[in-house]
């Protein structure tokens, strides 16, 4: 199911990895965002809000009120984050050995891997008293350079590649992302031209994750995996005080689970 540019393998993950993704999960403790950063003024006509739905992030932490990485704008939007589980590395090198064949050299930066990865957790969100659907993903770009894979686990998502960021924008490519799919896409088309965005995820087939998220019932799970080059990533230590200052409170959390984020929390007191 490939078209240039483009990557679709509807059973990548076999079996015995999907179980032992499902087990890391189960032990993950996925943090829950606001777009602003504490403190932070919001222009008029804005809301502070949550994010839709809880993340993780492995390799490279985005945090939201860092405004995520741009290329132009890449200085300090990237804290080092945990690295890969040994599960996902492996399938990372079966993406990265299918891109160095599909791709033309061109489409593929210098040094390029995928050296980030975003975990998306979907579902319901108790809001108010009552369980709203939250499992979407608005319209937009990724800006790292190169390929992006995608691996799926969980109920099936509506994805789709569109000419703009507004609902009624026209639909160039639609995918189901099934259980234990891979998506890989990249060149300019995809990345540069087009937008994408998640639909809708389906309630059927009973999706559990063990993960216990306060507030949330998972439904789904999306591994988006990303290059940023390693010179943007950066220690929490050595991030500049005022990013190190909006992101605090969300490094604490971390490290409350994490011994990786602990440990980089105690590299800054010893400053």
């Amino acid at each position: 199911m490939s078209v240039e540019g483009l990557v679709h393998e509807p059973k990548f993950i076999d079996r015995e990895d999907r179980r032992e993704l499902r087990e890391w999960l189960a032990g993950q403790h996925p943090l829950w965002e606001d777009r602003h950063a504490p403190g932070r003024t919001v222009r008029e006509g804005q809301k502070r809000r949550r994010l839709l739905r809880p993340v993780i992030w492995l390799g490279g932490w985005q945090f939201a009120c860092l405004n995520y990485y741009r290329t132009g704008h890449e200085a300090h939007r990237v804290v080092e984050a945990e690295p890969f589980p040994p599960v996902l590395t492996r399938l990372v090198a079966r993406i990265e050995a299918i891109a160095a064949e599909t791709f033309a050299p061109a489409d593929i930066p210098p040094g390029w891997c995928l050296n980030t990865c975003l975990i998306n957790f979907y579902g319901l969100t108790l809001r108010d008293g009552k369980w709203v659907d939250t499992a979407r993903l608005g319209s937009h770009r990724d800006h790292e350079p190169g390929p992006v894979g995608s691996l799926s686990l969980g109920a099936l998502a509506r994805f789709e590649f569109t000419t703009g960021r507004v609902a009624g924008d026209e639909v160039v490519l639609e995918r189901e992302l099934k259980d234990s799919s891979m998506l890989l896409f990249g060149t300019e088309k995809w990345k540069e031209q087009l937008h994408h965005r998640v639909v809708s995820v389906g309630r059927q087939g009973g999706h559990t994750f063990g993960t216990e998220i306060e507030g949330f019932r998972l439904r789904r799970v999306n591994f988006t995996l990303r290059y940023v080059p390693p010179e943007y990533i950066h220690p929490f230590h050595t991030m500049p005080q005022d990013a190190r200052d909006k992101v605090r409170g969300y490094v604490e959390t971390l490290a409350g689970t994490s011994p990786f984020f602990a440990a980089a929390l105690r590299k800054e007191r010893a400053l």
